[in-house]
């Protein structure tokens, strides 16, 4: 069985560790204990601040120390994050394309009993819509980890969403490489693409597992970046495979669904079907049941991927 670790627990570790290597700064508002950031705050006192429950002002502050030369983390609630700051993210952040990575922690319906308030599951949209954001959404620990330091290596705006379910450590910490803009083919396959992200990356392999046992070979690929998305690497797998399957912990509108939809559309056309929320909010409730309601699961990832085959031409 694989190591288990919430994404938010990787970023709060790996803001603790690059704190030595590299000079930031983290804003939070008033969530360090969830958002993990408290882990930099007990180590590096002098670099943290904790905003209070003013998301809004929170982005705007970041910004003004952005301007003034630093690199900044701003920390909240994805739904805190990109909801309730977006005018700020959109004009104070993005517009003057500076440097302010947001660490959006509790993102997707994992959150769990918090409810539909705070299941955000537009949050990729919302910031896919602005020019010049760049946005990843890793799919365990050590992506997670290696997602922080390519961010503080990158000049401009960053949103990094991260989860609160514990999830498997699918990648190779000692091999694995991060790119920001690249996809990682994580098994191959010959009659049909899961293009995955986030927690959905570890249940689109056990998909493929299923399938492999029906006779049916699945390419997998990771996008962890899902702006700027890897048009070659989604591309290559249409015209191998013939037909895709996209699956993530978000809505089926806005997010990786629609961004492959369009990458493929305009330049090799093949089916493709979603897997994600259905354009519905939402509801409190244990993990898998949420899981299993919505149909983020391995299962119906098999019965997309059937469907997707059976519209080839």
């Amino acid at each position: 069985m694989a190591d288990k670790i919430a994404t938010r627990e990787s970023y709060g570790n790996a803001l603790a560790e690059l704190g030595d290597k590299y000079d930031f700064v983290v804003l939070d508002a008033d969530l360090a204990a969830a958002t993990k950031t408290g882990t930099f705050k007990k180590k590096f006192p002098e670099r943290f601040f904790d905003c209070g429950i003013a998301e809004g002002n929170m982005m705007s502050v970041a910004a003004g120390i952005a301007a003034a030369g630093k690199t900044v983390f701003a920390s909240s609630f994805a739904m805190f994050a990109a909801g309730r700051a977006y005018d700020q993210v959109r004009n104070s952040v993005c517009y003057p394309h500076l440097n302010v990575k947001i660490g959006a922690t509790h993102a997707g319906i994992t959150v769990g009993e918090d409810g539909a308030t705070h299941q955000c599951i537009e949050d990729i949209a919302l910031m896919r819509a602005i020019p010049g954001m760049t946005i990843i959404n890793p799919a365990d620990d050590t992506e997670a980890r290696a997602a922080v330091e390519a961010a503080i290596n990158f000049n401009g705006p960053v949103y990094l969403r991260f989860g609160r379910l514990a999830v498997p450590v699918i990648n190779d910490k000692a091999t694995y490489k991060f790119e920001i803009g690249k996809g990682v083919n994580m098994a191959d396959g010959t009659d049909v693409t899961i293009v995955a992200t986030g927690i959905m990356v570890a249940m689109a392999l056990d998909a493929a597992k299923l399938l492999a046992n029906e006779g049916i070979s699945a390419r997998v690929i990771n996008i962890a970046t899902i702006k700027p998305i890897d048009k070659e690497i989604i591309l290559d797998a249409a015209r191998s495979t013939g037909a895709i399957v996209t699956a993530e912990e978000h809505n089926v509108i806005g997010g990786l669904g629609a961004a492959v939809t369009e990458t493929v559309c305009e330049a090799c056309p093949v089916p493709v079907m979603r897997v994600g929320v259905e354009d519905s909010f939402g509801r409190s409730g244990k993990v898998p049941p949420l899981l299993e309601m919505y149909g983020l699961t391995p299962e119906n990832i098999v019965a997309k991927a059937k469907a997707a085959i059976a519209l080839k031409k």
